[in-house]
Parts: structure tokens; sequence; C-alpha cells
């Protein structure tokens, strides 16, 4: 007990991440309209400090203007939202139009998803509060996903949003009321939440969890796992990586509890996509290269998948096929002793089973396909090869022209893509910086 209450006592990390949309002045010589926003952060700050042990001068949240004139902003925001215990999005129509508060709940969220990936227990640490209210069928996927009851801080807060209330002098109670219910529930999720900090996103080139501007709904993709179960291993191979079916592989155990076709459907879901999991050996639908591409498909490979002679032969089939709209990823674990002593004989197969695969790509795709060694580099490295899949979908796609007329543009995912993006905070020693070069344009 002693010695969790110092622990306590020396983390002084900031309660909170206040995410908000900047809003532009009206009018010249207006008043700055975000000064209501840095009442709300001071308010919660003051009721924050009043419910922790947090001692003077720790910061009990962080807004962007907590960002010193000459300061790194980028880095200062990638540094607080890697250690930050909350995010509190204040939700407005501006807000989901922005793509900066994009990038900020997407830096947050693989930090949740990283959690819920080692203890195999989910992390609720994202706490929305209203601004401006917004009808449900506007929020994103990543919103609408958040069970929260907002009613809970009072009728008139749900009808309004903190803008109404701290506008208005007759609604200041409501305003107090709202204001100290966020500030507990802050609080306690921060507690029983406990998400540990990771290393700082290189927030300038993260994408934006609500996709591109004006991209409507969550877009297609499938994530297919080629992994055997614990009963079909190959000779004396261990089973502590596997479980019924190919979605229970784990590579990263014992580091990661949590099965990795669950933890990439997360991943891929976080940046606003609809993804169909299914089964390499189950799912006869990714060998059929001769219909058009319905959706971009990430392939995730054990490499030990590759010791069957069959599921070999199919790999290899699907490999000669011209497939650019499957992006693949191969993950392995440094601490697996049995895959580092059979390291060179496995590489030799994956090679010679899937060629083209292994060489086409950019960078970080080359990359992801010849072995992602941990779950922290396999979380920052999948947005990327994700974002190369879709980009090649559109460029393959069948194009159905419109009734009536003729139609030239290439297919959208329900809207348009978001421009070239790289998470380039790879572990140096085996991931190289990506690069412009696009050779899956070519045939094999």
């Amino acid at each position: 007990m002693q010695a969790s209450s110092q622990q306590r006592a020396a983390d002084h990390r900031p309660y909170f991440f206040l995410s908000y949309a900047h809003t532009p002045r009206y009018g010249p010589g207006g008043q700055d309209p975000d000064m209501w926003v840095e009442r709300l952060f001071r308010d919660l700050c003051g009721h924050v400090m009043a419910m922790t042990d947090l001692p003077a001068g720790a910061p009990a949240g962080f807004m962007d203007r907590e960002i010193r004139s000459g300061e790194g902003w980028s880095e200062r925001l990638g540094e607080v939202l890697a250690t930050c215990r909350v995010f509190v999005p204040l939700f407005s129509p501006r807000y989901f139009a922005s793509e900066m508060c994009g990038k900020e709940w997407f830096a947050f969220e693989q930090r949740t998803i990283t959690h819920h990936a080692k203890h195999n227990k989910p992390a609720e640490a994202i706490v929305p509060a209203l601004w401006v209210p917004v009808p449900p069928e506007q929020l994103p996927g990543p919103a609408e996903r958040l069970q929260f009851n907002h009613r809970a801080f009072g009728d008139r807060y749900f009808t309004d949003g903190l803008y109404g209330l701290i506008k208005l002098r007759v609604f200041a109670e409501e305003y107090e009321r709202a204001v100290y219910e966020l500030a507990k529930r802050i609080v306690s999720v921060a507690d029983s939440a406990a998400v540990a900090p990771t290393r700082p996103l290189d927030y300038r080139q993260a994408p934006s969890a609500f996709g591109a501007k004006g991209s409507g709904g969550p877009r297609p993709i499938q994530v297919t796992i080629a992994a055997p179960t614990r009963h079909d291993l190959p000779h004396g191979r261990s089973a502590d990586y596997y479980g019924e079916s190919s979605h229970d592989w784990n590579p990263y155990y014992p580091d990661a509890a949590r099965p990795l076709a669950y933890v990439a459907e997360d991943l891929v879901r976080s940046l606003n996509y609809q993804v169909r999991l299914s089964s390499f050996d189950l799912d006869s639908g990714i060998l059929d290269a001769k219909q058009p591409p319905t959706r971009p498909e990430i392939l995730i490979v054990d490499r030990w998948a590759l010791k069957d002679e069959s599921r070999r032969e199919r790999l290899a089939a699907f490999d000669s096929e011209h497939r650019p709209w499957v992006s693949v990823i191969v993950p392995w674990n440094r601490l697996d002793r049995q895959s580092m002593e059979e390291e060179a004989e496995l590489t030799e197969i994956l090679a010679r089973t899937m060629p083209v695969k292994m060489g086409q790509g950019r960078a970080a795709g080359r990359a992801a396909a010849r072995g992602v060694p941990s779950m922290e580099v396999f979380s920052q490295l999948l947005p990327q090869v994700v974002e190369t899949a879709a980009q090649q979908y559109l460029r393959h796609a069948t194009v159905y022209p419109p009734a009536g007329g003729r139609h030239t543009e290439r297919p959208r995912l329900r809207g348009p893509m978001p421009n070239d993006y790289a998470i380039t905070q790879y572990t140096p020693d085996t991931l190289p910086a990506p690069d412009a070069e696009d050779p899956d344009d070519s045939q094999p």
C-alpha cells in the first residue's frame, strides 16, 4: 500500500488533455471566441486539483494555449498526448471538421488500443464533453462508438452544451454542475483506466481519426490472418502463441495478452474504416483475383504458417497475382526464442513463397513485409500500410459510369482519401523512413 501511494504521489502527469476546435474571430477587432474554452479549462483544473493530491505546480490539465511562444508546438502536443491520463474532446460541428482535432484523437486512441492489447482489458479513457451539441447522425465512427450518457450532466447541458451554459448568466448554476460532474468523471476515469505513457507520436505526420474531409461514414477494408491454430501447428512449434482459430494467434505473447487480429481491427477502425476480419484458410474470396477488388485488404502472415505445404502453395499462388491493393504485414517477436532460432529458415521460406509482396510498395510497406518486431512498431506501422492499400485500391477498382453519360473519375471510398502520410517513429535499427517510391504500379 505504501509503495502504491508513493507511485501515485510521484505521478504528476496532466489528468486531462482538452481537445477543441479553434473558432475564428468574427469581424475586425472581435473578441477572442476561444476565451470561453480557456475559462472552462481553468474551471476544470480547479476542480481536479481539489479532487486529487496533485502538488502545487503540477499540471491538472493541458490545452494548446499552455504552449509557450517559441516552443515546438507539434513536439509539445505529441509529448502531452503520449503522457496525459484522459482525453477530453469538446464536441461541436467545427470539432469534427478539424483535421488537427482528428490527429489529436488518433494519437491518444493508439495508447488505449495498445493498453487493451497488453492487458486484454479495454481502457475507456476518452471523456467527451458537449461544447455545442452535435446530432448523432453527424458523429464520425470514433465518436459514435463511445458509450457515454451526456444527460447525466444535466438536461440543459444536454440540449445547449457548455457553450450555451457559459454564455448565458441565467444558466450559471447548470454550468457549474456540468463542469463539476465532468471533472469528477475525468478523475474517476484517470484512476480506473490507468493508461500508461508511450513514446510520443509524430503529431504532424499522424492521420485524422475522422478520415478525410467529406469522406462520410467508415470506409470498407478487409483484414485477413494467415496463421495456424493450435491444432495444426508445425512439429515442435510451441502452442503458447495460438488458439482455436487463426484469429487467436498472438505473436507478441507474453508482452501482449490480446490476439493480434483484434488489435489490428481496433487500429484500423481508429482510422474510420469498417473492418471485415477474415481467415486466409477459411475465406476463399481473397484468392479470387479474376474479379475487380471491392475493398483494400491487409494480409497478416505468420511465417510458421508457411511450414504447411498446402497453405504455402496457396500463398504462393496469391503472391503470383497482381494485387497491389493488398498490403502484407509479417509480425515477429524478438522474445520468441523458438522463432529467433529458426529465423534464417523462416525468412528464406517467406522470401521464396512471396517474392512479389516482399519487394513491392514503399519503404515502410517493404519493412512491414520483412518483419515487424514488436507490438509498438506494429501499431505505428499499420496505419501507413492501410492507407497505401486504400490508395492502391482506388487506382485499380472498377469504374462504374453513371446512367445517362460517361464518367471518367476514379471511384472513391465514400469520399476523398487523405494525402499520403507517414508515421516515422519506428525503431531506428529495424525500419527505414518512408520514401516516395511506389513500385506497386508496375506489373510483377
